[in-house]
């Protein structure tokens, strides 16, 4: 939709005096450490997780507390526009946000058909889970990162504490009947024709990072109502991968996603939340509090797609109330 070497930070502390002992060092050392984590450092870790196909995964973590999960939109693009929404949650979580397979940091050995997969993008946040030695953690997944979260939910329901539907693409394919047009209705005649020029201009082989973040400006429009994210969005939707768009769609059209049976028997707590005048249409969020028996869902004012962005009072109300 048009969005292993661990490493940890140390400081120095004026508790750390030169120790008189080899207990006293491992007992400063230790103070030092605690100190660290109840002041809840930015970033504690950012590595790289193997898949089981040896993609290498890379993921970012802040705060500390109960591990949050954040699983950005696409398909095809990064977690760099997530960052703000992880500090933010990361307030009283561990939040962890990640490249999706082909995009970011993360690493593959080939891009086609059969390296970008649904059921791959389940491992890899199956590998990610293990190599940060998680039992069971909440899930955040935003647009095309709600269905990512929805098919997780059907494989590996017994690692999950509680599920976040931002904005979701669905649990099934009836995203691909209305999406368009409802971004298309959202857009001026202008903005519109400005999209439409600036995509043939980029099929036409224009790959400059001017043309894509025009097209970017253009359709911005369509996902926040607030005008001053418009260049924030812009920007983020020139990250987009074509290539993994393309082959992810055709993966879920050719396995017939829909989780809507698998679901009926996951009774963890879902928090369904969108914008009143989202792109993703209401019953599509309708469908998924159907199958999810343990969810509640809320629509908020002034917001289309991005509801952190939009209305930020209700959303990170709802969010936090939710995850405590």
């Amino acid at each position: 939709m048009h969005g292993n070497i661990t490493c940890f930070t140390f400081v120095h502390s004026p508790l750390s005096s030169k120790p008189r002992s080899l207990n006293n060092l491992k007992t400063y050392s230790l103070l030092i450490i605690a100190l660290i984590v109840a002041a809840g450092f930015d970033t504690l870790r950012d590595g790289f997780a193997t898949s089981s196909d040896g993609a290498q995964i890379h993921y970012r973590t802040f705060g500390a507390g109960k591990p949050l999960l954040i699983i950005n939109g696409g398909p095809g693009m990064n977690s760099e526009g997530f960052e703000g929404l992880a500090r933010k949650l990361s307030e009283h979580n561990l939040t962890i946000i990640y490249d999706q397979r082909g995009t970011g940091k993360s690493k593959l050995k080939s891009l086609d058909s059969a390296s970008m997969t649904m059921d791959l993008m389940v491992e890899d946040i199956e590998g990610l889970r293990k190599q940060l030695n998680i039992n069971k953690w909440s899930i955040l997944g935003h647009s095309f990162g709600g269905m990512v979260a929805s098919y997780y939910a059907t494989k590996y329901p017994e690692h999950i504490d509680k599920i976040i539907l931002s904005s979701s693409g669905g649990i099934d394919l009836g995203l691909l009947t209305g999406v368009q047009n409802a971004i298309n209705s959202k857009l001026t005649k202008a903005e519109s024709d400005s999209v439409d020029y600036w995509t043939e201009k980029i099929n036409a082989g224009d790959t400059s990072h001017y043309a894509r973040l025009r097209r970017g400006i253009n359709l911005a429009h369509a996902y926040v109502v607030d005008p001053k994210f418009i260049p924030v969005i812009g920007e983020r939707l020139t990250q987009g991968n074509p290539t993994i768009n393309q082959l992810i769609w055709a993966n879920l059209q050719g396995m017939n996603f829909n989780c809507e049976e698998q679901l009926r028997s996951f009774d963890k707590p879902v928090l369904i939340i969108q914008g009143k005048n989202d792109i993703v249409s209401k019953e599509i969020a309708g469908k998924s509090h159907k199958a999810f028996k343990n969810s509640k869902m809320v629509f908020m004012d002034h917001c289309i797609h991005y509801g952190w962005l939009d209305n930020p009072e209700v959303y990170f109300k709802e969010v936090e109330s939710f995850l405590k």
